[in-house]
């Protein structure tokens, strides 16, 4: 089990370590770059939607009593939710 549990970390820091150099050859035909968002930051963007989605129904109210329920919406839900579903695979250059 032990076992296991390094060999899953040592991956996720190869996963960290090579998306620099993958993000700095540009081009979402970069396999590095398409392998590190499959599995690193498409699981990650989901996690965020869904964590946004939960914050933005707690902050529902005090948003509708400063009328800033679109900017709240689109910060914490469909931003996450747009880098999650609609973009290209290994293309970072739309992230902001």
């Amino acid at each position: 089990m032990k076992m296991t549990s390094r060999i899953a970390a040592w991956a996720l820091v190869i996963a960290f370590c090579t998306s620099a150099r993958s993000l700095a050859n540009g081009g979402p035909e970069n396999f590095e770059a398409v392998a590190v968002d499959l599995v690193v930051a498409r699981p990650c963007w989901l996690v965020a939607t869904v964590v946004g989605t939960g914050l933005f129904i707690v902050s529902l109210p005090v948003a509708a009593m400063s009328k800033s329920v679109n900017k709240t919406a689109r910060t914490l839900v469909a931003k996450p939710a747009q880098a999650t579903f609609t973009r290209p695979l290994g293309d970072f250059s739309t992230l902001e």
